[in-house]
């Protein structure tokens, strides 16, 4: 938390730097354009370049202090410096001011249109954040006793939202969370991705196991392809378009956390998760995960896999496959074990790692990693369980395995 002030105090203090610097450059240069005509005179001819000074004041500044700093430079136009030669005289110091003059003038209209694109540009981002945000809306710090963070990292320059999807939602049932990567990146899998969180928030309330959660989500999913394809059956059955659909796939981790703190999943093609402990990380691999979603049928019996039980101060660290194939300049990929290590070392805590804390220090090793610069969304999200252990749990009873009817 420290280094994360200190980071956005030295970014702050920059800024400022340069706001400051731009706000005293058209004054240096008057300053620098009179001395020299004091010092070394030209006749008046040196005087021309403060035109120069109004247009750079309304470029980094404003319109006000472009009229005030043309004014200033206009009266000066008009004032003999030094020895003044034949035919140098009042005719020509009234052509420098008019020039000055109608550089403020172009400069004032230039500066008032650039403003009123920044102002539409401004409340274009607040828009276009707030609906990114209904799509992939922000997580509370706790659900039922269980401590969450997140982070989503797009490939596409200046949006929130991309083609990774997270979120955690408190059922009756338990926790349940979902983490799923779109094929494709970008602004290009949004539509999927408000499909798919749509369809889980709505359906984890009804569905008392995970199978059924996920044959729902398939439906949505196939829906949803019908949908883009204008056509009124499934994917595939014929059309350039609806052929192109029939490619669509998404890979799922569904979760569900228990009150116990056993932990059930269903994978559908994606990256297992991290169990986080005080200061040990080790995957979570129980099974196979199934092929993603969309590309074959789900089987006719889903079992809900078991990922043994979190005790209090234990997590877990989901991830979507951008954070482990993050390359750097010279291609090596993004060492996201190792750096989750260092991530929970680094945010260690009586009561276990901090996710907020792991789930920071990772997103900024990823970017350190990759120079800013990434190929694919990172979606991270981490689970911890900070319910206080009852005396009749047991830390090694694990729970039956859950055959699911179709």
């Amino acid at each position: 938390m420290i280094r994360t002030w200190a980071r956005v105090g030295v970014r702050a203090g920059a800024a400022h730097a340069r706001r400051a610097f731009v706000f005293v450059l058209p004054g240096l240069w008057v300053l620098g354009v009179v001395a020299w005509e004091l010092c070394r005179p030209t006749s008046g001819q040196l005087l021309q370049l403060l035109a120069a000074a109004p247009a750079i004041a309304c470029a980094g500044t404003g319109r006000r202090q472009c009229v005030l700093l043309g004014g200033v430079c206009a009266l000066l136009a008009l004032v003999p410096f030094g020895t003044v030669e034949p035919g140098t005289g009042l005719g020509t110091r009234m052509m420098t001011c008019g020039a000055i003059l109608a550089v403020i003038g172009a400069s004032y209209l230039t500066a008032g249109r650039r403003l009123r694109l920044v102002r539409e540009l401004e409340r274009t981002r607040e828009i276009a954040v707030a609906a990114q945000r209904v799509v992939l809306r922000p997580l509370p710090r706790r659900i039922d006793g269980v401590l969450l963070a997140a982070d989503h990292l797009s490939a596409s320059e200046g949006a929130e939202v991309g083609g990774d999807l997270y979120e955690v939602v408190g059922t009756r049932h338990g926790v349940r969370a979902v983490i799923g990567d779109v094929r494709g990146h970008g602004l290009e899998a949004i539509g999927t991705v408000a499909a798919m969180l749509g369809s889980f928030r709505e359906v984890v309330h009804d569905e008392p196991e995970l199978g059924d959660v996920l044959r729902r989500l398939e439906r949505s999913h196939q829906r949803h392809l019908r949908e883009r394809a204008g056509e009124g059956q499934l994917p595939g059955g014929g059309g350039e378009s609806v052929g192109r659909l029939a490619e669509e796939f998404v890979t799922l981790l569904l979760l569900q956390v228990a009150r116990d703190g056993s932990v059930t999943a269903l994978n559908c093609g994606h990256p297992w998760p991290y169990r986080v402990a005080c200061q040990a990380v080790a995957p979570v691999a129980p099974a196979e995960p199934m092929p993603p979603l969309g590309l074959f049928p789900l089987p006719e019996e889903l079992s809900a896999v078991r990922c043994g039980r979190l005790r209090p101060g234990e997590g877990l660290f989901l991830h979507t496959d951008g954070a482990a194939d993050a390359r750097d300049a010279a291609g090596e990929f993004f060492p996201l074990a190792q750096e989750l290590r260092s991530s929970v070392e680094a945010a260690a805590a009586p009561c276990g790692p901090s996710p907020v804390g792991v789930v920071g220090e990772v997103r900024e090793a990823l970017l350190r990693h990759a120079g800013g610069r990434l190929t694919d969304d990172v979606a991270l999200l981490m689970l911890s369980n900070d319910r206080v252990r009852g005396p009749a749990q047991s830390a090694g009873t694990a729970p039956p395995s859950v055959r699911l009817p179709r």
